[in-house]
């Protein structure tokens, strides 16, 4: 944990601070949810069940116990509803916003609902946020704005063409935030998440992610599908280093904020490489699977490799990733044995 997580961490427990986190159901979000609770702190959940489930917000309610559970409080609401937003964000401080519509191929099957929910939803958080003026807005960016941009690492401030209507979406999000620092002073913070992965992430769905998909088919002894000649590589982020990024960017010194910063391990995975790691990380959790991977054709819209500079996150927010993707895997895994049967 490096000195400044540390730091934020301690003044948190010494301090408690009212968060309003979106998408709070969802795979990042409820991790979010269960650090700030496990914390002390006061929080409000919105969601509207899209993509979020309620199991998710049942376990955390298990982990973290009645007392610090009670701190929780939640909202049912879409956010393309701008009174839902207004009402979310009454006497918060810290926003962080995590609702969206993901998956490159969903955006690519219905671009309207995904630019619904994830720019005009993104626009009505950021407009009452603005009004309530919350202390820190800190919004899930993504990987998939960097498009057709090859260079390797990716740096914050060299993107290419997007790829797919989901990046152009994510994009638009940047923009925004910006034009909005620029036009009424109001601050924020994008995170340009690589490739999270770790507990809650649903495997189920034509859009799952590819880590809760693959160890779900292992844990039940189905093929394995490849997209590609399993050369495409990823950055693959565990959850909990993801969490750290927001916590620290909710709590940024003045000039840190009105940035967007990569929040990945800079390493790459190939995903035959992954393969060969769930196998491994599975074994030692006393599952076997000794399948071959089945290749398919290369995805619509993806790009061929991804790896995140993190310098940036870790000179101006004190960013540093506890968990590389074996790390995590050997973390998370038995969630996913003990869920994903």
């Amino acid at each position: 944990m490096s000195n400044r997580y540390q730091e934020v961490i301690e003044s948190l427990r010494e301090e408690p601070k009212r968060w309003l986190v979106t998408g709070c159901a969802g795979f990042i979000g409820s991790n979010l949810l269960e650090t700030l609770l496990a914390l002390g702190q006061k929080v409000v959940g919105l969601d509207n069940f899209a993509t979020g489930h309620q199991h998710n917000l049942d376990e955390v309610e298990k982990t973290v116990g009645a007392d610090k559970w009670a701190n929780f409080s939640f909202i049912q609401g879409d956010i393309r509803d701008l009174e839902v937003c207004r009402r979310a964000v009454q006497d918060v401080d810290h926003v962080l916003h995590q609702a969206a519509l993901g998956s490159v191929p969903r955006s690519l099957q219905d671009p309207i609902t995904s630019n619904d929910v994830n720019i005009s939803g993104f626009l009505n958080v950021l407009v009452a946020a603005r009004d309530a003026k919350v202390k820190s807005f800190v919004y899930a960016a993504s990987s998939s704005t960097y498009g057709d941009h090859e260079a390797l690492p990716k740096v914050e401030d060299r993107i290419g063409r997007p790829l797919s209507p989901y990046a152009v979406t994510k994009y638009v999000n940047e923009l925004y935030a910006d034009v909005f620092a620029r036009s009424y002073g109001f601050g924020s913070i994008g995170l340009r998440y690589f490739n999270v992965f770790g507990k809650r992430q649903d495997p189920n769905g034509a859009y799952a992610a590819v880590i809760p998909k693959w160890v779900a088919a292992m844990i039940r002894g189905e093929e394995v599908v490849v997209n590609g000649d399993g050369e495409t590589s990823r950055d693959f982020c565990f959850v909990e280093n993801a969490v750290q990024a927001n916590i620290l960017a909710s709590l940024a010194q003045p000039e840190g904020v009105n940035q967007v910063y990569n929040v990945a391990f800079n390493a790459r995975t190939t995903l035959n490489e992954l393969f060969q790691y769930l196998a491994q990380t599975l074994d030692s959790q006393g599952v076997k699977y000794d399948k071959p991977p089945v290749y398919r054709d290369f995805r619509a819209g993806d790009v061929r490799h991804s790896q995140a500079d993190i310098s940036k996150a870790k000179e101006l927010l004190g960013y540093e990733p506890m968990h590389n993707i074996v790390q995590g895997l050997e973390v998370a895994m038995p969630w996913y044995t003990q869920f994903l049967r």
